[in-house]
Formats: structure tokens, C-alpha cells, sequence
């Protein structure tokens, strides 16, 4: 079964959207359009009545918030519906987070909070709360931000390597439709994440004809037909679009 991600211009190239219950790698440098393209699939399913959740190891869940709220997702609206959720999985939760919270219209309901103060998430602890919010709240879509936050807590590379492909061997059994975030900016530099994941779409920001330009590359997509062109991404009042292909 195929899903739609919500992005304009993005299913038409994808046989009609994501395959569901698959994982996926979403990779590129600061700037590129990462984190639209989440929420915007989350906010997506959500819409549809599919819950959605956005797990956040580095950024405060509510700068997140804050941004796509700019666009007409209707992001707070899906948060009190609990049909978009937020967990805060990083190594603490900012200080003054809660009153935020509450600044922006939302109470300590409309969240989900990590254990106060704990040290650098592991993969596997990422992997048993997630799995918990999965059982409980019924979660479809799901989103981590960002899988280099739980790569580097070991300073074996050989270790590095067996846990991320665990992880993600884990992540599988869980019955959504993952999208996982990478920093990677080379889309050369193979990794464990990108071998072990169903598709791998790439988010660039480069200079072009003199023109800083965003672009979208989907690089594998495994039982789906497709090319590995670029093309230019844009943004409108939605969030992000893919446009024409770049020559």
C-alpha cells in the first residue's frame, strides 16, 4: 500500500507515495528543507486520522513547533486532536520548556516529555520509548530527529555500526511508515542507515548558476520505479514542493 507524503510534486515521482510500514533515510546539509519535509508527512497523516509522532534528540520540540506553525499545516490543531505528537528524547529538556508550552496555547497533555536530566540517549533506550509510544497512542507515521544523535554515543566504530543496523532492524517491527534524519552531507559517503533502510531521498543545497539552490534526489527506493535526477525543491504556503527537474 502506497502513502501519500503530502509533499506537492513528490508521489507523482514515487508510483503514488511512500510503500507502507517501510523505513526510510532522509539525508542533507543544514538548510535543506529536512525538517518541512517531516512534519509536512506527519501533519499529512494526521489530516487523514493517522497519529503521527516527531521524536526530537536535539532541537526543542517547541522551536520546531514555532517554525511550521509559519505554514498552513495546522500543527497546533493536529497536536490538541492527538493525532500529531512530540516526544523530547534528547539528553535534557530546555529549561523554561514547559512555560513555553503554555505560551503557545498547548498544556503538559499535548506533549510527550522525556525523563528530566538524563544523559546521551542510546539506541536502544531511543528504540524502547519509541516503541512505547507506538502501543500506546496507536502511531502510524513516524519521525527521528536525528539518527546521529544515537550514532555517535560509542566510540567503537564496529559497535556504531551493529547498533544503528539493530536500531533499524528494530524500527521494522514496529508497523509504521518511518522517516529517519541524517546529517549526512555527502551522498557518497555510504553508510549503515543508508544500506539498511528501504529508500534513501537526498535534500541538497548548492550553489547553481550562480544561485544558491535547493534540490531533492531520490537516490534508492526499494520496489519502486524511479531516477535519480535532481530536482529543484521550493516552498509555499503548505511547506515544501518539488518543482522541475534541474539540468
Amino acid at each position: 500500500m502506497r502513502i501519500r507524503t503530502g509533499i506537492d510534486g513528490l508521489d507523482e515521482i514515487l508510483q503514488g507515495g511512500l510503500l507502507s510500514e517501510r523505513v526510510y533515510l532522509l539525508s542533507g546539509p543544514p538548510g535543506s528543507g529536512k525538517t518541512t519535509f517531516c512534519v509536512q508527512y506527519l501533519a499529512q497523516g494526521a489530516a487523514l486520522g493517522e497519529v503521527g509522532l516527531y521524536v526530537s534528540l536535539v532541537e526543542s520540540p517547541q522551536n520546531i513547533i514555532d517554525d511550521m506553525s509559519n505554514y498552513s499545516m495546522n500543527v497546533i490543531t493536529l497536536i490538541k486532536m492527538h493525532k500529531l505528537l512530540f516526544a523530547d528524547l534528547g539528553p535534557r529538556m530546555d529549561y523554561g520548556f514547559i512555560d513555553e508550552l503554555h505560551e503557545s496555547g498547548l498544556n503538559d497533555h499535548d506533549m510527550i516529555n522525556s525523563p528530566a536530566d538524563h544523559g546521551a540517549p542510546s539506541p536502544a533506550t531511543v528504540y524502547k520509548e519509541i516503541a512505547s509510544y507506538v502501543a500506546e497512542y496507536g502511531v502510524k507515521r513516524l519521525v527521528i530527529d536525528s539518527v546521529s544523535a544515537i550514532r555517535f554515543t560509542s566510540k567503537d566504530m564496529s559497535l556504531q555500526e551493529k547498533e544503528m543496523s539493530r536500531f533499524i532492524r528494530n524500527l521494522k517491527k514496529l508497523g509504521c511508515t518511518t522517516i529517519l534524519i541524517s546529517e549526512m552531507t555527502d551522498p557518497t559517503a555510504y553508510s549503515t542507515e543508508q544500506f539498511a533502510s528501504h529508500g534513501v531521498i537526498f535534500l541538497h543545497n548548492f550553489l547553481y548558476d550562480k544561485t544558491m539552490t535547493r534540490a531533492i534526489q531520490i537516490i534508492k527506493m526499494r520496489g519502486t520505479k524511479h531516477d535519480c535526477n535532481l530536482r529543484s525543491v521550493g516552498f509555499n504556503e503548505r511547506g515544501l514542493c518539488v518543482l522541475g527537474m534541474l539540468e
